[in-house]
């Protein structure tokens, strides 16, 4: 792979004359993107009826679902290169390096996070890493996601700097009196309207881990307006625009905003794991700048000849020739889409379920580059609500993957390898393989994240293997106690800067959800994972 060499800052240039006045309201003219609309509560062990009775874990076992890597083909979407390249003119531009530099959020470390309630007495949780107080304690905003600079490049080392950057993405689960624009619609620019009220989707933080601070990025999807001008929303792939006449319906509804259960950021690329559909992927050459200066009070000149707004926070893309992103000052504009290209299986997903064949679901993602730098892909899944699979998992090569993201429409990426997840093993009442929340795979053994609502969840492994004439992953009796909301992993080589590895994950529920959760993102010491597993 070739070194990344990332993006400087970029100079704005003089301005233009100011196009036609812009007076475009709200979303009008967005068109959908034809992504499909995931259920909601996914990947949230309370969703639908199953919550872990008891007969779930007594019913028959399944047979372990066989692998079939045809099911996991991806193939490369609508082309946006176009789209972004009109944001590079009128935006001015940020390198990562430059961003890590000017991480604004304090974050704590180790022993300034207080005490260690939600991790469990198997392992040792070191570094801990807690948020700034009011990211601890968000509705609005749910860490999910885990990246860092060890997928990014072999070294380890970006640019000059030492940040060693890890990334975590978040996604929007509260939005107050959003609608679908029906008749009696609450507007989400009224000053009524809290700023929550629109649906943001997914906000990447970069956190440098030398300065101890991090920096929120809002993810977003370039478009051309109603009056063809360039612009970009959110991460969802329709505001709605229902009218009294043709009531709610699923054609015109507005969209969620999408789960973001899984993150690799891989060369110049972040791949973004989008439930029902694929992935969706961001170049971090290409992270726009909306407050140059460092003060928000100014509306800062764009190259367009407009100016910026970063104070106004229920705002998004250009609107009366402003541009906005809902406060934000840093915007990572889609640059790539991959689809998956088999038809979904015809039962329902509406409470997590999960079937042995058809369309997956790319619940959470991650890297192994312990051989050929592969991207390993799979499904959370509630047997407790039906289903006929526990979760499958599927790699990519990366030389395929990034083929796909630089190749033209119609362009596909196969997965080499697929498994079914192990059906053997019980936990607190129900069947242990399922409910998995993210997955590595180091060394040729298989690492998985298991959730357990507002309680400890669990870390697992397994190691392909053969049963009855059949290659499958082999579960390890073995089962280790993590963290309170576990979710998704990463793995720090340590080959670049001579650390030991470690095995890096992070908690979801805030402390309103139970008594004694909290977000942290926090490392185990590979070393330690495997002796715990006995090998």
């Amino acid at each position: 792979m070739t070194a990344l060499v990332p993006a400087t800052g970029a100079t704005a240039a003089a301005p233009r004359a100011v196009a036609a006045d812009d007076p475009v309201p709200g979303h009008e003219g967005m068109p959908d993107d034809g992504f499909e609309n995931a259920p909601e509560g996914e990947q949230d062990d309370l969703a639908g009826s199953g919550t872990g009775s008891a007969p779930s874990a007594t019913a028959d076992a399944q047979a372990v679902v066989p692998g079939r890597p045809g099911d996991f083909t991806l193939e490369t979407g609508t082309g946006l290169t176009g789209l972004v390249d009109k944001l590079d003119a009128a935006l001015p531009k940020q390198g990562l390096t430059e961003l890590m530099t000017q991480a604004n959020r304090d974050a704590g470390w180790n022993s300034t996070c207080g005490d260690a309630a939600i991790y469990g007495p198997d392992l040792t949780a070191a570094p801990r890493v807690c948020w700034k107080d009011d990211d601890a304690t968000s509705s609005e905003w749910i860490p999910q996601a885990i990246t860092g600079v060890s997928d990014a490049q072999e070294d380890e080392d970006w640019g000059t700097s030492d940040s060693e950057p890890i990334a975590v993405a978040g996604y929007d689960d509260y939005n107050p009196d959003r609608s679908n624009y029906a008749s009696g619609r609450s507007n989400c620019v009224q000053d009524s309207a809290s700023d929550a009220c629109n649906e943001k989707g997914i906000r990447v933080s970069f956190f440098n881990q030398a300065t101890k601070k991090y920096r929120h990025v809002l993810l977003a999807w370039p478009f051309l307006n109603s009056k063809d001008h360039i612009s970009f929303d959110a991460l969802h792939a329709s505001e709605g625009t229902c009218t009294p006449e043709s009531g709610v319906t699923d054609a015109c509804r507005a969209q969620n905003g999408i789960h973001a259960g899984g993150m690799v950021w891989y060369g110049n690329y972040l791949y973004v794991a989008d439930t029902a559909n694929g992935m969706r992927v961001f170049d971090l050459r290409r992270i726009m700048d909306l407050s140059p200066d460092n003060d928000p009070a100014v509306h800062d000149p764009t190259p367009d000849g407009l100016v910026s707004n970063v104070v106004d926070k229920k705002r998004v893309g250009r609107q009366n020739n402003v541009w906005y992103a809902y406060g934000y000052r840093y915007v990572m504009p889609q640059v790539a889409t991959l689809k998956f290209t088999t038809a979904k299986n015809g039962g329902s997903t509406s409470k997590n379920q999960c079937y042995a064949t058809g369309r997956p679901k790319a619940s959470y993602i991650s890297l192994d580059r312990t051989g050929a730098p592969h991207m390993v892909l799979g499904e959370y899944c509630n047997t407790n609500n039906g289903g006929s699979s526990n979760g499958r998992v599927g790699t990519y090569p990366m030389t395929a993957l990034t083929a796909a993201v630089e190749g033209a429409v119609g362009t596909t990426a196969k997965a080499d390898l697929a498994y079914g997840l192990p059906d053997t093993g019980t936990f607190g009442g129900e069947k242990l393989w399922h409910k998995i929340q993210g997955v590595t795979r180091y060394d040729g053994k298989w690492y998985f994240h298991r959730s357990n609502a507002y309680d400890n969840g669990r870390l697992m492994q397994a190691t392909p293997g053969t049963v009855d004439g059949t290659t499958q992953l082999v579960a390890n009796p073995k089962i280790l106690e993590s963290s309170f909301g576990p979710e998704d992993l990463y793995l720090a080589h340590g080959r670049g800067d001579g650390l030991a590895p470690k095995l890096w994950s992070l908690s979801e529920h805030a402390p309103s959800e139970c008594g004694v959760c909290k977000r942290e993102l926090y490392s185990y010491d590979m070393g330690e994972v495997i002796s715990g597993f006995g090998s």
